[in-house]
């Protein structure tokens, strides 16, 4: 009751402005800073809305579109003390009953109960036109003034905590992807090159025959480290550079990759972002795309470092699954920006943008 005691008050007061509005805007418009402050002021303590102080210009252009809105406002709250005027009334008539009331309640209850419910259904219409009213006052400040400093810090701060939690769901996931690869794979290379030496301490006869098997599966478990180590983090990327340790990358892959990359002066932890969505989009598109090229142009504009993933595989891709969803937390924890599109039949382009700054 309070909360919508409030709002009716800022709307008439609303409606009171609005005939202020327009004068100012058709011949004081140097008061426009002073009366948008007013309005901001009214938005705050009665509808529980802000927005930016605006230049002139702003609140000129803020006052203009604002002031039908009020006028609208106080339309519709015309029609709502008009329709408690007249419930009133009735509800008078009912109560007092009797000669000269105007109301005969023996034989006049199915036309009074008929109106009670349209006037029912009239009350709930003007409270919905009350709460569009405040919607349109929402836009209308959003639009002209923009943000207040405190929403904007909100909304940092949420981004900033969404992006947080991201981290460390996607630095989680990748120590859970490390642990299976050297469980699955360094593991289990080492124990079956223990039991090659074992074989050959036990039988001299063989061992010549088992020390090449164990010389080959030593072999296999260095390519098994080195490549859990490159997905850790690539030295190369420090010592030769992005497009260096992207041309591995490539090498690496089971689908030809074509890499063109701008020259770039990005700060360090710009180019590991883009190199691990890189490597991320082509590992994914080697597994599942069914893919026979992938196209990766890395280029840099106006302070941001563009990266455009190509394939023409088979698309479907899902921008909410695991990898794709962990490459997106990378770059938003960065400030950039990340998108998929991978319609079924392909192709499956992977766009993410990071500035450097």
């Amino acid at each position: 009751m309070r909360r919508g005691l409030r709002v009716v008050a800022g709307l008439v007061l609303g409606f009171l402005s609005a005939l202020l509005d327009l004068l100012v805007v058709a011949f004081a418009r140097n008061a426009a800073v002073a009366v948008a402050g007013l309005e901001r002021r009214r938005l705050r303590w009665f509808l529980d809305l802000d927005g930016a102080e605006p230049t002139r210009a702003q609140a000129v252009r803020y006052l203009a579109v604002r002031a039908p809105v009020g006028l609208f406002g106080g339309f519709v709250l015309a029609w709502l003390f008009y329709g408690l005027a007249m419930g009133a009334v009735v509800a008078h008539r009912l109560v007092v009953g009797g000669p000269g009331s105007g109301l005969d309640l023996s034989d006049d209850w199915t036309d009074f109960a008929w109106t009670g419910l349209i006037g029912t259904v009239l009350l709930y219409i003007e409270v919905q036109g009350i709460i569009g009213v405040v919607a349109l006052e929402a836009k209308v400040a959003r639009r002209w003034l923009g943000p207040s400093e405190a929403e904007l810090l909100r909304l940092r701060i949420d981004e900033l905590a969404a992006s947080r939690a991201g981290i460390v769901a996607a630095v989680d996931a990748e120590r859970r992807r490390i642990e299976r690869d050297l469980h699955d794979g360094v593991q289990q290379r080492l124990v079956a090159l223990g039991m090659l030496l074992g074989r050959a301490r036990r039988n001299p006869e063989h061992a010549d025959d088992l020390l090449v098997q164990a010389h080959e599966e030593s072999r296999h478990v260095l390519e098994d480290l080195r490549e859990v180590a490159w997905r850790v983090y690539p030295t190369a990327l420090d010592s030769l550079g992005l497009a260096d340790a992207l041309e591995a990358v490539a090498d690496r892959s089971a689908i030809p990759v074509r890499i063109r990359c701008a020259p770039l002066d990005a700060p360090p932890r710009v180019e590991t972002a883009v190199y691990f969505v890189i490597c991320e989009a082509v590992t994914n598109a080697a597994k599942h795309s069914g893919a026979t090229m992938i196209d990766v142009d890395i280029t840099g504009h106006g302070g941001a470092v563009r990266v455009r993933i190509a394939d023409d595989g088979v698309g479907g891709a899902d921008p909410a699954g695991g990898g794709l969803a962990g490459l997106s937390r990378r770059v938003l924890a960065l400030d950039g920006a990340f998108d998929v599109s991978s319609p079924v039949g392909g192709p499956t382009v992977i766009t993410a943008e990071v500035p450097c700054g």
